[in-house]
């Protein structure tokens, strides 16, 4: 089905942060789009407010009309729905065009340049920076990003301007990204994670190394100084690498803290770029800025464009996302759901406000990600001053028999350590001083946040 012959698109799990800028991008161009998704969240709000039809039952009852037509119905699924959902087998079983949401993405990014961003974490911050740095330059982009850029307020960007590129989040879940060919490609990690896929940190190697052999000839990969990561690139493929030593193609000198902030001059291989000013804080997303930067150069971008876009970038929802704040007390609520996230935002915090002691609450996302990462979560949180698990969100799985929150607590050598239902973290937060307070995770930790900030507020 090409794309004039679609009339409409039914999107099963339409709420998933992937999934709904693809629905955006297809009600901005004029097809009709509905979905099923299991709860109503922010992102579903927003469609509905777009006319989008939504509903949260599976039921194929409850699917409009017209959708059930197969003339210019197209159904677009994540791979995180299960196998026996009911109304993906009603549009399987009868002959309706069905592809994966990272189908839809490569169908879309067939037509354009492709600068794909890459990596076990820190990719949803630096392609929401890449697209801020060419968005609000004279090269522009579209994107498609994974969480809700503040500068933009959405998961889609759209630019009538400039060389047409499309800034794609690539997704390593379900080796998604294998259906991107970027023009420019940047991996910031190829850590172990995702192995109820993979299996083996060996298979996630070989999936990035898959990945970043599909940059086009005479194209760019930007990548992580120190990854143990030596891909087989096409003819002309010019790697750039980035980091905080001088043995990197594009690092940071002169590097200052004023006021939370990051004050530094970058180094590439064409000269430096003095007085450059991060607008968000933490060392992680100094070192995405330098991927960010390093990409941005290398389609266009000018310095003073890269000055003006680092210092206006306001960041992403729920990535070291500062919610409270007063005299004696900050509240930062993050979606670091890895042992590596974890660690960084830790050491963020403490780099960005030092000597203050920092209470993390964490809630595990899936249980195989659990069992697999036992003990590096509990080295990860023995780094807090106190640590609060929370029960496991289980998202796509069903249990595994013996894996469980305390399957961390009791590896964690932190003596301040406890195990709360999300029912009890109110109370808690209430009773005991908050000098610093982190939350932490990719399940629905966040229905907690505007909660917790009330009772920063009354206290």
């Amino acid at each position: 089905m090409d794309f004039e012959q679609i009339k409409r698109v039914y999107f099963v799990g339409i709420g998933g942060i992937g999934m709904s800028a693809l629905a955006r991008y297809f009600v901005q161009r004029g097809k009709a789009v509905a979905g099923y998704d299991r709860t109503s969240s922010g992102i579903t709000v927003d469609l509905e407010n777009m006319g989008v039809a939504v509903h949260y039952t599976d039921d194929v009852n409850l699917i409009p009309a017209d959708f059930r037509s197969l003339n210019g119905t197209l159904i677009i699924y994540t791979p995180a729905i299960p196998a026996e959902h009911t109304e993906l087998n009603f549009f399987k079983n009868n002959g309706f065009a069905i592809i994966k949401r990272a189908q839809a993405l490569g169908f879309i990014a067939s037509a354009m340049s492709v600068l794909g961003v890459a990596g076990t974490h820190g990719k949803t911050s630096t392609t929401t920076m890449l697209s801020h740095l060419l968005g609000s330059s004279s090269v522009g982009c579209d994107a498609f990003l994974g969480g809700i850029s503040k500068n933009f307020g959405s998961n889609l960007v759209t630019a009538d301007k400039g060389k047409n590129l499309l800034v794609v989040e690539a997704d390593e879940y379900d080796r998604s990204f294998l259906s991107l060919f970027p023009h420019l490609a940047i991996i910031t990690s190829v850590d172990a994670d995702h192995l109820d896929i993979y299996g083996t940190h060996e298979h996630v190697l070989e999936a990035f190394g898959l990945f970043a052999g599909q940059i086009k000839p005479n194209g760019f990969l930007v990548m992580k100084q120190g990854l143990n990561f030596t891909p087989k690139l096409a003819s002309g493929v010019k790697v750039i690498t980035y980091g905080f030593t001088s043995n990197a193609d594009v690092y940071p000198s002169n590097i200052r803290i004023v006021d939370g902030f990051y004050n530094f001059t970058l180094n590439t291989p064409s000269g430096s770029i003095d007085n450059l000013h991060l607008g968000v804080p933490g060392k992680y997303n100094l070192e995405n800025a330098l991927a960010a930067s390093a990409a941005a150069l290398a389609v266009g971008i000018s310095s003073d464009e890269l000055r003006s876009g680092l210092q206006s970038f306001s960041g992403v929802v729920r990535r070291f996302d500062v919610q409270f704040k007063n005299a004696t007390s900050i509240y930062i609520d993050d979606y670091a759901h890895h042992p590596q996230e974890i660690n960084a935002m830790v050491e963020s915090v403490r780099d960005v406000f030092p000597n203050r002691k920092v209470v993390g609450v964490f809630q595990p996302h899936l249980y195989s990600r659990t069992r697999d990462f036992a003990d590096e979560f509990a080295q990860s949180l023995d780094k807090l001053d106190t640590a609060i698990l929370l029960d496991i969100y289980p998202a796509r799985e069903l249990p595994i028999e013996g894996v469980t929150s305390n399957s961390i607590l009791e590896r964690m050598k932190n003596p301040n350590k406890v195990l709360l239902s999300k029912n009890n973290i109110l109370e808690w937060v209430a009773k005991n001083d908050i000098d610093i307070l982190v939350t932490m995770g990719a399940g629905d930790i966040d229905h907690l946040v505007p909660q917790i900030v009330e009772v920063l507020k009354s206290k």
